[in-house]
């Protein structure tokens, strides 16, 4: 392995199934902050509820994957109105500590022993995903592409598939953002009170918000569960919702575009230090490191080089600045 194959890699990996799947979620979290100012820390809840309705669906029920995905968005939906109810009220970092305590119980309880006969709980759901494959129009054992861009059928399928979700969700974001509602939304960001002195409800449109918002991350959960073909609670740690903060602020918070491009970059980035460390290792110039140490160091690696990129451009690659500090009050 040399350098070039390493970028080739990592090139791939920005344009793979996660980095489409992360775009979707993050897509949802940049309608909750970007646009609406909610600094919801909890955005991997919505992503679990998402993946557990469609693998309790069709692992547990026997139901068609249709249906499945249907009942992970309206598990989205109920989320929201449990979670939204009695937190919209707070704000700034009281919301935060309670969406990542919401999320954090969720995936407790969705682990715990009482759950185990639907959750199959530390276990998680198996076989997951032949009914998603089933409808593919690509010979799954394939190969396709051009070049270093080249995928099996299957991860074709569910790029097809996950990207043009992405593509749709960006385009109802431009619509709702660029309409009447999405002028509300955005004065409710900047300056709540004087949106309530005009009459406007700000506690339903932040609902409305947290909805949206939330049912693009149970597709996102949805999607993974497809790409892996099993989920376990466990994958849905707070470290997911973080990612997907660095995702929106890489790209740019309050654009449509901001998370699609954060999501290629921080996963360009994340198998670029991977790939990387392990030619230093396989090089013998990290000697004084072991195998498990490179998983702990390439986020390290990947996160300087985030960071770098985010000092020198704060309000993103693709963010406005003046938005950005309208965010940060």
């Amino acid at each position: 392995m040399d350098i070039l194959m390493i970028l080739a890699e990592a090139a791939r990996s920005a344009v793979g199934p996660i980095a489409a799947i992360y775009a979707l979620a993050a897509i949802g979290l940049n309608m909750h902050f970007g646009y609406t100012g909610l600094l919801n820390f909890g955005q991997v809840g919505f992503m679990l509820v998402g993946a557990y309705g469609v693998g309790i669906s069709v692992a547990v029920f026997g139901l068609p994957l249709w249906v499945g995905f249907l009942v992970g968005l309206a598990c989205a939906v109920v989320l929201a109105l449990l979670l939204g109810i009695p937190t919209l009220r707070l704000r700034a970092d009281y919301l935060s500590i309670t969406t990542i305590a919401a999320a954090e119980v969720l995936r407790l309880v969705y682990r715990a022993g009482f759950a185990e006969p639907v959750t199959n709980g530390v276990y998680g759901l198996q076989n997951l995903s032949s009914g998603f494959r089933a409808w593919s129009p690509f010979d799954g054992g394939a190969r396709y592409g051009l070049g270093v861009f080249v995928f099996t059928g299957d991860q074709l399928w569910l790029m097809t598939v996950t990207w043009t979700l992405v593509a749709i969700a960006a385009l109802l974001t431009w619509l709702l953002i660029h309409s009447p509602w999405g002028r509300v939304i955005k004065g409710i960001r900047e300056d709540e009170d004087a949106v309530r002195s005009l009459g406007k409800n700000v506690f339903v449109y932040k609902m409305q918000a947290l909805v949206f918002g939330g049912l693009l991350g149970a597709l996102a959960g949805a999607m993974l569960a497809m790409h892996q073909g099993a989920i376990q609670p466990d994958q849905f740690k707070p470290q997911v919702t973080f990612f997907l903060w660095v995702i929106l602020l890489l790209g740019g918070a309050g654009r449509v575009f901001g998370p699609i491009l954060g999501s290629m970059v921080f996963w360009f980035l994340l198998n670029f230090a991977d790939g990387l460390l392990q030619w230093m290792g396989g090089n013998g110039w990290l000697p004084f490191l072991s195998g498990p140490d490179f998983g702990a160091i390439r986020l390290v690696l990947a996160g300087l080089m985030l960071v770098l990129l985010i000092v020198f451009r704060p309000q993103g690659l693709i963010g406005d600045r003046k938005e950005m500090l309208v965010n940060v009050k």
